[in-house]
C-alpha cells in the first residue's frame, strides 16, 4: 500500500502542478482539504480525472463517499487498490 500512497502523492503534485511539495512533506494521514494540502473543489475534479486516466477508478463528485475516498492519501489509496481496472 506504501508503493500506492507513494504513487498518488506523485500524481497529485504533478497534475496539481505542486512544484513546491515533494511526497516526502505528504503525510499519508494529513487532511486534503481544509487545514491539511489546503486543496478545493477544482483540484479535487482534477485530481480525480488524473486518477480515472492513471487507474481506471471513477466516483460521483457528489456522493458522500466521494469526499470520505478524498480525506487522505491514505483514503484514496485504499479506495484506488479496491476498485482499480489497471
Amino acid at each position: 500500500m506504501q508503493e500506492l500512497e507513494l504513487e498518488i502523492k506523485q500524481l497529485l503534485i504533478a497534475s496539481l502542478n505542486l512544484e513546491d511539495l515533494s511526497p516526502e512533506q505528504i503525510d499519508a494521514e494529513q487532511a486534503l482539504f481544509v487545514d491539511g494540502l489546503g486543496l478545493d473543489s477544482i483540484d479535487a475534479l482534477e485530481l480525480g480525472l488524473a486518477l480515472q486516466k492513471k487507474y481506471g477508478v471513477s466516483m460521483s463528485a457528489d456522493s458522500k463517499e466521494a469526499r470520505q475516498h478524498f480525506a487522505s492519501i491514505r483514503a484514496l489509496a485504499q479506495f484506488v487498490s479496491a476498485n482499480r481496472s489497471k
